[in-house]
């Protein structure tokens, strides 16, 4: 057991939770299984899982809700919100909230199961115990602070910390639209590429106290951290 990856499934519907927990576990993954938000949070304090997978509308805590007070405590864990909802907004206030994928009801378990594996995969990849020097700010990746000379450090969001931090791993070079919005937000439909930008903006004016740092738009390919 201790090789395997914990998932921790909060999902209402019972018939639907046992298939994706059936499913996942002849893939070699450990499932928690949880019928509301509130068991989910539960199960999440004392298991500590290394992946979360909620339904958005669940009785009692919401997805979105049980997600956002996870992220004030953990910036880390990947977060795949699974939704009956079609609306845009809906799927942009996951990403805000600090979701990492989102996956439309219905959907196709193998599906599921890839998108898991490109976020286990994303997740290691991206740790780094390091502090990240932009001219007059230093970054701190794994704390998600940005901070100017010695001021107080800024809270970035989770998204925030990890666009900035591969605009960092890239800077003075472009960074490729689709291949960023493929990795962050899982694809990179017009939805996505536009709250991809809302959170440029938000960078540049975190960045603003030093001009010697842009966020660049280089048209038709991405965007550019020049320092």
């Amino acid at each position: 057991m201790s090789n395997k990856t914990t998932i921790l499934l909060a999902e209402d519907e019972p018939a639907l939770g046992q298939i994706i927990k059936e499913s996942l576990e002849t893939r070699n993954f450990n499932v928690l299984l949880c019928e509301n938000g509130e068991i989910a949070l539960e199960t999440y304090n004392l298991q500590k899982p290394e992946l979360l997978v909620l339904d958005v509308m669940m009785p009692k805590k919401d997805g979105f809700t049980l997600a956002k007070e996870i992220r004030e405590t953990d910036n880390e864990i990947p977060i795949i919100f699974l939704t009956a909802k079609s609306q845009t907004q809906d799927v942009v206030e996951g990403f805000h909230i600090g979701g990492n994928d989102y996956l439309k009801k219905p959907f196709s378990i193998e599906e599921l199961i890839v998108r898991i594996n490109n976020l286990l995969k994303r997740t290691k990849t991206q740790k780094a115990s390091e502090i990240i020097n932009l001219a007059n700010y230093s970054f701190n990746f794994p704390k998600q602070l940005l901070q100017f000379k010695d001021q107080e450090p800024q809270q970035l969001t989770h998204r925030e910390a990890h666009l900035l931090f591969h605009l960092a791993k890239n800077r003075n070079k472009v960074l490729d639209r689709s291949l960023i919005l493929n990795k962050l937000w899982g694809s990179d439909d017009f939805f996505n590429g536009r709250s991809m930008d809302v959170f440029i903006t938000k960078l540049r004016k975190k960045l603003k106290q030093d001009e010697t740092i842009q966020i660049i738009n280089v048209r038709g390919f991405g965007y550019k951290l020049i320092c």
